[in-house]
């Protein structure tokens, strides 16, 4: 029996997920696992494939249209755009028929009672396939940034940028973490491979495996068991750089949704106390989820960390910091639609905020790591030299590593086709004399 109130047409479904995140500011996240639910179950992986691809590609996809239409669009005809978006995406980076793609484009104006649009998308469609050697190269260099974001990144790193802008135009892949209580990564990698599943050792993380290609995770071998979870290099990289020990308390502030908080007891199955704090009571709940699936257990609390106190003080401290995104674009191609330049400033406010409630959290001699998935250097290197500018007792356990790029207080790693972008700094507390 068909559901109610489902959208026959994928392509319209696609174009509704588009406009929420382009123009209302919804996430992806939000918005496209309930449009799933109203298409048929078959349709999901392309859907998916649709939104996200023209996410990624929707800049170049804009300069396509701006040339082949004679006025911008209306409004309230921004579903049809996002169609035309749509089917440009197709033509350009999905194997389907010419013909298929415009007769398909039509008929979902038709679902969208547009018949007037399915004359423009056809007569559009068909002036860009007549032309499209030349428009095609007259977008092939396309950063596909906002103008605000490319500026940024040029200019924080300028000989790295189109590296940089290919790494996040690209496709994520799926990083799997081996839990060493469980398993040896070699004896995870063959029973991956009994069932069919090519996956390799990264070089970076030692319990990293990058799979050739993404997979649901109940064809992964004991997944509900706790043997492995999907998490990228990246992230894997902050739980051995906190210098665990059996009988230290540790706290991971902003844990949500736990991938980090899992590492650490893998990591260190002894320690005195892991408390995970996030303020995100809905995300805490994926927090005791992993948790159970992976058999630990953590004292999970719901508190804002800059204003959370403890009476016990911690040995080690991860503060995974909110932050704008910018290392994780190749998994969340919303983030170019979803920030904007003002909320850089804003997040640094807030970054400063939680270092300075997390400091007096640590005892003398403990150690911080801050982190977060952003590569802008105003949320990062900036962040941490303002810190140590104001603190006296907090001075840089410099990170020596064969990963990244050293930085004067820390540690980036920029996205690339195996990792996301990341930055990393460890602070110590010295004891009072």
């Amino acid at each position: 029996m068909s559901k109610k109130n489902t959208v026959k047409n994928v392509r319209v479904a696609a174009a509704q997920v588009v406009v929420d995140v382009t123009k209302h500011g919804r996430s992806l996240a939000e918005v496209l696992p309930a449009a799933q639910k109203n298409i048929a179950e078959q349709d999901a992986a392309l859907l998916a494939e649709l939104c996200y691809g023209t996410l990624r590609c929707y800049f170049e996809l804009e300069a396509l249209a701006a040339q082949l239409l004679q006025k911008p669009p209306r409004d309230k005809d921004a579903d049809i755009h996002a169609l035309l978006l749509i089917s440009f995406y197709q033509l350009r980076y999905m194997r389907i028929a010419e013909h298929a793609a415009v007769n398909l484009a039509v008929d979902a104006c038709r679902a969208l009672k547009k018949e007037w649009a399915g004359k423009l998308l056809n007569g559009v469609l068909r002036s860009y396939l007549r032309q499209r050697e030349k428009l095609d190269i007259s977008v092939a260099q396309h950063h596909n940034h906002p103008d605000w974001l490319a500026r940024k990144i040029t200019q924080a790193w300028s000989e790295q940028s189109t590296t940089i802008f290919a790494a996040n135009n690209a496709r994520g892949g799926m990083t799997l973490r081996v839990n060493r209580q469980r398993k040896n990564i070699d004896n995870y990698l063959a029973a991956l491979s009994e069932v069919g599943i090519v996956g390799v050792r990264s070089a970076m993380a030692p319990e990293a495996v990058l799979l050739e290609q993404a997979v649901g995770v109940h064809t992964l071998p004991v997944f509900f068991d706790g043997d492995c979870s999907v998490q990228d290099v990246a992230a894997q990289l902050c739980a051995p750089l906190l210098r665990l020990q059996a009988g230290q308390r540790v706290l991971d502030a902003c844990c949500a949704p736990g991938g980090k908080t899992g590492h650490i007891l893998e990591t260190e199955p002894q320690l005195a106390e892991l408390v995970a704090i996030d303020s995100d009571e809905k995300r805490l709940q994926r927090v005791r989820d992993n948790l159970a699936r992976l058999q630990f257990s953590a004292t999970v609390l719901c508190a804002d960390a800059a204003q959370w106190h403890s009476e016990k003080l911690f040995d080690r401290i991860l503060l995974d910091a909110p932050c704008s995104g910018t290392g994780v674009i190749r998994r969340h191609p919303d983030i170019k639609h979803l920030r904007r330049e003002s909320d850089i400033a804003a997040l640094a406010v807030r970054q400063r905020e939680l270092l300075e409630a997390m400091w007096h959290l640590l005892k003398a001699d403990g150690v911080l790591l801050y982190t977060t998935c952003s590569i802008l250097p105003q949320e990062n290197e900036q962040v941490i030299a303002d810190f140590l500018a104001q603190h006296t007792d907090a001075e840089i356990d410099t990170i020596e590593v064969d990963w990244g790029l050293a930085t004067q207080n820390g540690r980036q790693l920029l996205p690339a086709a195996a990792h996301d972008g990341f930055f990393f700094a460890r602070l110590k507390k010295r004891a009072s004399c």
